[in-house]
């Protein structure tokens, strides 16, 4: 990347957080940002790439700061109270806004809305404890935070939000918890090396 179309793209991510994509035009845009609808044009080739490129680089942020809180107890937990933060909501504001405008549009943005969802799945899997530790488990926890997120950003309510994700937090190590129980118990073997039966069956026989 030109080292100008990077410094474009640092801007317009800040346009774009400040003002959303609702009616979005490419003048007003180049305005804000000292060049030319011309050369917006010419560095991204369309209004949609633009919206493209600078989904892509809030997205790598995100990502980011996600990352440097894998080692954290619960990632997911860590992540949520970072990302309510005041100066963080815009940035996940816009990207649920656009979210929905991407998905009315799969020929323009069917490229972003896989190489997203293929991205957060790898990273949400490998900050996952090995005892949770899927794809499956992964989809559920991004489909939780997204549903929550989105219940945040409609009604305003954090407390309550916040809540519901320990609650879901819980059951999930609860769920994990129950699995190596379960695994424990089917692999003990007595000093044959057959499993043990309960002390119950037994005394039964």
């Amino acid at each position: 990347m030109s080292t100008r179309k990077g410094q474009l793209l640092s801007s317009a991510v800040d346009y774009f957080i400040g003002h959303g994509v609702a009616d979005l035009s490419l003048r007003p845009i180049a305005a804000s940002l000292g060049t030319s609808a011309r050369l917006l044009i010419f560095h991204f080739g369309s209004k949609e790439q633009l919206i493209v490129e600078v989904l892509g680089e809030i997205q790598r942020r995100l990502q980011a700061s996600f990352q440097r809180l894998v080692e954290t107890r619960s990632p997911i937990k860590s992540y949520w109270l970072w990302a309510t933060r005041p100066e963080n909501l815009p940035s996940l504001r816009l990207l649920y806004e656009v979210q929905i405008i991407a998905i009315q549009n799969p020929r323009v943005y069917g490229r972003y809305l896989q190489q997203n969802a293929t991205d957060w799945l790898a990273i949400a899997e490998a900050a996952m404890s090995k005892s949770l530790r899927s794809r499956t488990m992964a989809t559920l926890c991004i489909a939780v935070f997204d549903g929550l997120f989105l219940e945040l950003l409609s009604t305003g309510d954090r407390a309550r939000t916040t809540r519901a994700l320990d609650r879901f937090v819980e059951i999930a190590r609860a769920s994990a918890g129950s699995g190596r129980a379960a695994r424990t118990g089917r692999g003990r073997k007595g000093p044959s090396g057959r499993a043990r039966r309960p002390a119950d069956s037994r005394r039964a026989r």
